[in-house]
């Protein structure tokens, strides 16, 4: 079971280095990562759990986040109806994005970083995107809102990027160019 103490931190390596693509078929080891990374997600924003084992809510955690150049990463949130979206990518691609695009009114945050940091993330307001499951399976989805949001946040991981590389230091809330807060379009 990952627990917060596996999660490393901003300012460790591994965070600011791009992953690798993950042969087929996985790896045991592989598919534990796959596994144990949604069971964190979803163990995390229960509460009782949560609270049991100090582990901090999260909707989303990429394998270089536990300190493996994998590219991989677990999702657990509920799309635009309201229904819960639940699954891990492997080898992920933004295969096409909109021109317009959306950013959280209250910024974003990552099990990753301790710290609060204000700011406007853009991020394409929908996106496609192609992976596979831990099966082999290709998949090709649509995304649009939270999901689509938090599929870009982890997939940057994967190439070493930090969501705060992209909030402008010297106007962190100034209005993205051709972009809506999310829940406002």
């Amino acid at each position: 079971m990952i627990l917060m103490e596996d999660i490393i931190r901003e300012g460790h390596p591994t965070l600011r280095t791009k992953a690798q693509e993950v042969k087929f078929p996985l790896t045991e080891e592989d598919k534990k990562l796959a596994s144990d990374m949604l069971e964190y997600l979803i163990n995390s924003q229960d509460p009782e759990l949560s609270e049991k084992y100090g582990l901090r809510p999260g909707v989303g955690l990429a394998a270089n986040q536990v300190n493996s150049l994998k590219r991989m990463f677990a999702l657990h949130l509920d799309d635009e109806n309201g229904e819960k979206i639940s699954f891990v990518c492997v080898n992920p691609k933004i295969v096409s994005h909109s021109v317009e695009r959306t950013y959280l009114p209250s910024g974003e945050g990552c099990l990753s970083v301790d710290r609060s940091i204000p700011g406007y993330v853009p991020r394409y307001a929908r996106i496609t995107v192609k992976f596979f499951t831990v099966d082999g399976e290709e998949k090709k989805m649509r995304l649009k809102g939270f999901p689509a949001i938090a599929f870009q946040h982890e997939l940057d991981h994967l190439n070493g990027i930090m969501f705060y590389d992209y909030i402008n230091n010297d106007n962190p809330f100034e209005q993205v160019p051709n972009s809506f807060p999310l829940g406002e379009e």
